[in-house]
């Protein structure tokens, strides 16, 4: 929108995977984003901090319409994705969401084998030759570091498995058709600490392929996964910068505050 400058951290070399422009978003009468702009980085990982209600996962369900599904949602303002605009009359949102992918607070395997949960995606797309499904599943449970856990139990339920390793399964569900965003909703706020070091290590492997947005409420998993960080408070965008600056350095009060777990 003109006039409103977006919020930047520093420069990369490609333009941003996502752009954000003047987007508020109400449910029936109430504000929940404000005037929200900001630039997501190709190929990086952005995580969304700030206190419970703040407007991060409901930004982070604007990138692939999500907020859709409920009842009494209005939009303003602008959302790109590699300079599409999402919102355009003709955008088919089946192949948005193909091209941002998202995993859950909660894991949320279908009640399917471990090897059908990650082709379902395929399935749906019209592929159904065997070796082509079984390269893909091969490779997304490898992305996803659960292939030599999983690779002998491939046609048992996904059901059986761990918490954490249903949430890798989700991940690499996810990763299987190849989208150009993944957005994660506090994905490891359910787990142990060993199976989050696992999660946190896949996103700095999955970074080189995706861009990756991930809501957290977790500092120290902020600190440790993302390149660029924004913080949120009612509604707003408070600061947005690289990660080491918004806790080493950041330019607003309230920023610190938080950060250094003074308030929220």
């Amino acid at each position: 929108m003109p006039g409103r400058e977006a919020a930047r951290p520093a420069a990369t070399a490609l333009p941003p995977k996502i752009r954000v422009r003047g987007l508020d978003l109400f449910y029936g009468a109430k504000q929940a984003l404000h005037a929200v702009a900001l630039d997501i980085a190709e190929k990086k990982v952005t995580a969304f901090i700030g206190p419970s209600g703040c407007g991060k996962s409901t930004l982070l369900r604007c990138f692939n319409r999500m907020n859709d599904l409920v009842d009494g949602v209005r939009i303003r303002g602008e959302v790109l994705l590699g300079g599409q605009d999402i919102h355009a009359p003709n955008l088919d949102v089946i192949e948005l969401r193909k091209r941002v992918g998202m995993v859950f607070q909660k894991s949320n395997p279908f009640p399917k084998s471990i090897y059908e949960n990650v082709a379902y995606g395929l399935r749906v797309a019209g592929v159904s030759q065997k070796a082509a499904l079984d390269g893909v599943v091969e490779k997304s449970l490898r992305g996803a570091a659960l292939w030599d856990e999983v690779k002998d139990r491939l046609h048992e339920s996904a059901l059986g498995l761990s918490g954490g390793q249903q949430q890798r399964l989700c991940i690499a569900r996810a990763v299987a058709v190849e989208p150009d965003v993944i957005l994660m909703d506090e994905p490891c706020s359910a787990l142990d600490p060993i199976a989050t070091a696992k999660v946190e290590e896949l996103i700095h492997e999955l970074k080189k392929q995706f861009t990756i947005v991930i809501v957290t409420h977790n500092m120290q998993q902020a600190a440790r996964c993302s390149d660029q960080t924004a913080f949120f408070y009612l509604g707003k965008l408070i600061e947005y910068a690289e990660t080491r600056t918004i806790f080493m350095n950041p330019a607003n009060a309230q920023t610190e505050a938080y950060v250094s777990g003074r308030f929220g």
